[in-house]
């Protein structure tokens, strides 16, 4: 495997029980489609309580069973909003530092700085994010804000920019794998294969996230000619 390889998303997660949240977005096989997709996975009672639901054109978070939410805040939020052109898609509630940061004419990573990792120490789960441009031509970008130490002493904020390239996606998630604490994700987003086909890619991730652990998924397919977009969502609690 050299730098350039791109791999099969479902190969990359079949064997690995958790993952956490994850990002993919991209470009599809034939140049045709923008694709951005988001998973959570949960371990505990209270994580795995919840639900994808699409409210006034935002995704949001929401609990399966209000009687069970013992505590709401890093497990609801909107997961993705719409300012003008842009598509900002994250793994919480920063989706709206990000919408006020546009909205206020700061950069995606200049919007990010006032945030950082999350507050559940040991784990300090990483804040993950992506914003997807749709102005004249399309382009990506992808955010980590992680721990710099085991004491969540400092925050290490990680941006990439994107040029897209055709079947070429890039995926970003919270840990590297299951773990207490859990292992925060390393290096670069990884290189996943994009196909024109939504239903084979959707299908591809949800039948490979862990059974026991994954919650919901959301992916949408943007025609870059029409501006027309699908989307596909699948929660477990369903």
């Amino acid at each position: 495997m050299n730098n350039y390889t791109i791999t099969d998303i479902g190969e990359l997660i079949k064997d690995n029980a958790y993952v956490g949240r994850g990002i993919v977005t991209g470009l599809s096989q034939s140049g045709k489609y923008a694709c951005v997709a988001y998973f959570i996975m949960g371990r505990s009672e209270n994580s795995r309580n919840r639900v994808f639901k699409m409210e006034d054109g935002a995704l949001f978070t929401k609990p399966f069973d209000e009687s069970k939410v013992s505590d709401p805040s890093l497990i609801i939020y909107a997961a993705m909003r719409e300012y003008k052109k842009d598509l900002i898609v994250t793994n919480g509630d920063q989706t709206d530092t990000i919408f006020d940061g546009l909205k206020a004419g700061k950069s995606f990573s200049e919007a990010l700085r006032a945030r950082k990792f999350e507050p559940d120490a040991p784990n300090f789960t990483p804040r993950i994010s992506a914003v997807l441009h749709f102005d004249k031509t399309f382009s990506y970008e992808m955010s980590i804000l992680k721990s710099a130490d085991a004491e969540g002493s400092a925050c290490n904020r990680y941006t990439f920019d994107y040029e897209p390239i055709k079947g070429l996606g890039h995926f970003i998630h919270t840990y590297v794998t299951d773990g207490n604490p859990l292992p925060t994700f390393l290096g670069e987003p990884e290189r996943v294969l994009i196909p024109d086909d939504q239903k084979a890619f959707t299908e591809t991730l949800w039948n490979n996230l862990n059974e026991n652990n994954k919650i919901s998924l959301f992916v949408r397919y943007v025609d870059l000619q029409s501006g027309e977009h699908n989307d596909v969502l699948l929660n477990k609690n369903a």
